[in-house]
């Protein structure tokens, strides 16, 4: 189908874009050779993932680059830029959380997740792979020590004063050398030294037991065996200098097994572990998880890899020290990453292969119930009011019934919607007319949470966007169980209550109706005041303080004029929240 354009391809570095039939950008991939590594997707005989990718290829282009180093930067750039689907690299995950200890008058003890936007990286401990353990750590050491609590002082002394576990910084001139005895001991503890924490406690517990106060003596007991626990599990100590991210892995079946050693002053503070269903070649998946890893993370000075991988791009990309190392304890250590991640996948494999091939029979059989060509992309949509008020909407979308978190949408509702079919309709069609006028990936099949009457609203929006698109509603039994398929042309399909199909469906509808009411709920924990100003499609946080500076109040604010309020808000929005706060007298 190619063979006319790959005889084009010039055999240089570069990035190359694969696309679907409707031009979506589905696949970024990196090359040392263009034409070798394309020509590849399209004579070499390829299985599992790779071949689900080349069935969807309906083009392809490339771009030329000048180094490997350009040609990785492009290729992450792009992947950031379209966000393929064959590209899920950390696309979901998250950072880990950090401890913060801080070197304010008062120091504060905290966990932290958003370190990139953290200007003193010296005051950040970790990272720690389970956020349990991070949170325990802090409550325990806020606990031992009486450090400030509260992000701004107080007027007056709080609980954890009258508690003992504070020293009422908010009124009490507090001794500097007990303060900096505290800084020490909590910043040798969280570097790996916990035999101060371990004395002190030792100690308290033996004076709790003379006073025969034997409930505080067993606290103290608790707390120093989550310590010994805790040293026990960080096995390997090296030189305590020595600070440094160390990644190995094992490949299988086409599944890249990844993990990750954090060495913090020589001991093995954690680890990471990763699972990925792989389309290129083992080196460049593994490169390109390590790039993207530091996208949330903090870079260490040092970062330890296998022999091969490519050390010199990874290092001139992440601007740190990049090696592999020949012998030693930290060989042996890199070995048993290796060792660690086969024995992993080996663990996961079978329940990979299996929760993939229940999905698949699963898509297949909506696909053929529904008698349409696939049933891949499913976005789904619900909404949340308060007493047929304030209503707003909700998407979510799954992929292969995975979600697809990246891609979920909240609605703002116009205020003078007051019901489910007239919101949904609202909804449905802004997100359909973007989708037309942005060329956005159309989804497989749109799924409305009700009966006949809600598959009429989304067929009646379609055809008004002459828009081809499958459309079911999920309606409930008496039970409020989904019980059957209400297909576009309102026939009923009665599900099986034990099969996956059923199971799958069930969870998208409870994670849009979780997804709609989350939304609702955190519009109206603003308060009265943002919340109402919330409401208004076209006003959000900024606009919202804006308004709030300039009036003051809500009474000023609805007393506005339309040009007053044009100062701030674009016209047809000041229309719109004037005509909402008159129709609203009660504010």
């Amino acid at each position: 189908m190619f063979k006319e354009k790959l005889a084009l391809v010039p055999e240089l570095p570069g990035s190359y874009q694969m696309k679907d039939k409707d031009g979506n950008i589905i696949y970024v991939g990196k090359a040392k050779n263009l034409k070798r590594r394309l020509k590849s997707y399209f004579t070499s005989r390829v299985t599992g993932k790779t071949k689900k990718l080349v069935s969807e290829i309906a083009d392809f282009e490339y771009i030329v680059t000048g180094s490997e180093l350009e040609s990785l930067i492009l290729e992450i750039t792009l992947i950031k830029k379209y966000d393929p689907k064959y590209n899920i690299l950390l696309k979901d995950d998250k950072s880990y959380p950090y401890i913060e200890f801080t070197k304010d008058k008062y120091p504060i003890l905290r966990v932290v997740r958003n370190t990139k936007t953290k200007k003193n990286k010296n005051n950040l401990y970790g990272p720690f792979p389970n956020v349990g353990s991070a949170r325990r750590t802090v409550e325990m050491l806020n606990r031992i020590y009486p450090l400030r609590k509260c992000e701004k002082l107080k007027k007056d002394y709080c609980l954890y004063y009258h508690l003992g576990e504070c020293l009422g910084y908010c009124k009490n001139e507090v001794d500097q050398e007990k303060l900096n005895t505290m800084r020490q001991e909590i910043t040798a503890f969280l570097g790996g030294d916990a035999s101060f924490i371990l004395n002190k406690l030792k100690s308290e517990m033996l004076a709790a037991s003379t006073k025969m106060n034997f409930e505080k003596a067993l606290e103290y007991k608790q707390m120093i065996e989550d310590i010994n626990i805790t040293l026990k599990n960080q096995t390997i100590v090296l030189n305590k200098d020595i600070n440094l991210d160390l990644f190995n892995y094992y490949v299988l079946e086409n599944y890249l097994s990844i993990q990750v050693f954090f060495i913090r002053s020589g001991t093995l503070f954690g680890r990471a572990k990763k699972i990925i269903n792989i389309l290129e070649n083992e080196e460049e998946a593994m490169l390109e998880y390590i790039v993207r890893f530091y996208e949330k993370e903090l870079l260490p000075k040092e970062i330890l890899v296998p022999d091969n991988l490519d050390k010199e791009i990874l290092s001139n990309y992440l601007q740190v020290k990049v090696r592999t190392p020949q012998k030693g304890d930290m060989k042996k250590l890199l070995d048993l990453a290796k060792e660690n991640a086969k024995i992993a996948l080996e663990e996961e494999i079978k329940i990979l292969n299996q929760d993939e091939k229940i999905r698949t029979e699963a898509t297949n059989e909506l696909a053929a119930i529904l008698n349409i060509k696939k049933a891949n992309r499913i976005e789904a949509f619900d909404n949340s009011h308060l007493f047929g008020t304030y209503y707003v909407g909700g998407m979510v979308v799954f992929e292969n019934f995975l979600e697809q978190k990246n891609d979920y949408r909240k609605y703002k509702i116009a205020t003078s919607v007051k019901d489910d079919l007239t919101a949904m309709k609202e909804v449905l069609y802004r997100r359909y007319y973007k989708i037309l006028m942005e060329d956005l990936r159309h989804p497989d099949l749109i799924i409305v949470d009700g009966g006949e009457t809600q598959v009429n609203v989304a067929n009646e929006v379609l055809n008004e966007l002459n828009l081809k698109i499958e459309v079911i509603g999920l309606k409930k039994d008496d039970k409020h169980r989904t019980s059957v398929i209400i297909t576009k042309d309102l026939k009923e399909i009665e599900l099986d209550p034990h099969g996956h199909l059923f199971l799958f469906l069930s969870k998208i509808q409870e994670e849009v109706h979780r997804f709609a009411i989350t939304y609702h709920r955190q519009i109206k924990n603003k308060g009265t005041l943002a919340s109402l100003l919330e409401m208004v499609p076209g006003i959000g946080d900024r606009r919202r303080l804006e308004l709030l500076k300039k009036f003051s109040s809500l009474k000023k604010i609805k007393e506005a004029s339309v040009e007053e309020l044009s100062q701030i808000l674009p016209e047809n929005v000041a229309l719109e929240l004037k005509q909402y706060l008159n129709e609203n007298t009660n504010i």
